[in-house]
């Protein structure tokens, strides 16, 4: 990158990092994103709500392939920002904790590059909200839908305890598809010394709960699967009252999103038997949704090309567990994300003392660029 284009990227990603918001509640950034490339580019802008695209349009006389696109997320999560830099978050409990001001920054540091590159294609830029909750990408793709000429994208996400610049790949499924499952049982109240006047749902959650094991034994599966209790509520405090509601929430995952599926529908089953059994009501609600996603073996390829070209070690690495709700845009077109090492003695992501590594700006960018090229 040259240098003045890094040295905005970066004073934009600690502006970023100074003002995190929440999925769904990015009104800021996405402005000042889109008033820095109207400042500092002359690329296409398109407002797509709660996210934005910009384009730079290769001369017709020099346009040769179809186009390309890269993605950058941009939210923030619920978690105290603990640095101690200039750029700390003024925002209580809230932190840019996994990196989204970096990979927006990253794009838009590709965006001031362009401006003075003689591509021979397009190349979109897509700025997407709401990645941590899933809800992101599954609005976005409909750049995808309104742009047919776009034949491949890319995207890549910051790794700490990776040495700084390593690019990490996996060919195939790269994030396991995931959702937060909620089984709501609801029977009917009495007094503590009169349970057989009441109906108190624990011994179905119970149940449910025990059969978990089994419904996600790995050996009934092609690939990884997991199914993960994050709560198990019955009930109240209250001594002179038998419990009469609680909730069984968990988290189910796969690297075959089908597989994920089957574990729904195996929970679901249990879970209409033993409510049945129990004489309770039952209710089940799913949230924070992410698909599979899958890279395709031609764009890794690539990657690995345009990586080795630069000098910069790649190596391949197997599924991730947690998910990336990038996989909506690489069941529409052929892509891949990479992750790139923020340097080995690097607080985690999602802790008070993560911050992003503004080097990762100009390897970003460099891959982006080959990419274009490639």
């Amino acid at each position: 990158m040259k240098e003045k284009n890094f040295m905005l990227a970066q004073q934009l990603r600690h502006e970023l990092h100074q003002h995190p918001e929440m999925s769904c509640q990015e009104t800021w950034t996405k402005h000042h994103l889109m008033n820095f490339l109207k400042e500092h580019t002359g690329l296409e802008l398109h407002d797509g709500g709660r996210y934005f695209y910009a384009v730079h349009r290769a001369r017709p006389e020099n346009k040769k392939r179809g186009a390309i696109a890269f993605r950058a997320d941009f939210d923030a999560i619920p978690v105290e920002d603990d640095i101690d830099k200039p750029y700390k978050s003024c925002i209580a409990g809230h932190g840019h904790k996994c990196g989204h001001d970096g990979h927006a920054a990253s794009l838009c540091g590709l965006g001031l590059e362009l401006e003075d590159m003689d591509t021979d294609r397009d190349v979109y830029m897509v700025f997407q909200h709401a990645e941590e909750t899933g809800q992101g990408a599954a609005e976005a793709k409909q750049m995808l839908i309104d742009n047919p000429d776009i034949e491949e994208i890319y995207a890549y996400h910051n790794q700490p305890g990776v040495k700084e610049g390593e690019i990490c790949i996996s060919s195939g499924a790269a994030n396991c598809a995931s959702k937060g499952m909620s089984v709501f049982m609801t029977g009917t109240p009495t007094h503590a010394s009169q349970p057989e006047l009441g109906v108190n749902p624990v011994f179905a959650l119970i149940n449910l709960a025990s059969a978990l094991p089994d419904l996600a034994d790995q050996s009934k599966y092609k690939g990884l699967v997991l199914c993960t209790v994050v709560q198990l509520n019955v009930g109240d405090h209250a001594f002179g009252v038998a419990a009469s509601r609680g909730v069984l929430r968990m988290t189910i995952r796969a690297e075959i999103e089908d597989e994920m599926n089957q574990l729904q529908e195996s929970i679901e089953k249990l879970a209409e038997e033993e409510a049945k059994k129990a004489g309770v009501s039952l209710k089940i609600e799913f949230q924070d949704e992410f698909p599979e996603t899958r890279n395709h073996h031609e764009s890794v390829a690539k990657v690995y090309a345009v990586a080795e070209k630069l000098g910069y070690g790649v190596h391949e690495i197997p599924v991730i567990r947690g998910s990336e709700d990038f996989g909506h845009f690489t069941k529409l077109v052929p892509g891949a994300i990479m992750y790139i090492g923020d340097g080995e003695d690097v607080p985690p992501l999602h802790t008070t003392a993560f911050d992003f590594n503004d080097s990762l700006i100009n390897y970003a960018v460099e891959i982006f660029k080959g990419l274009i090229a490639q």
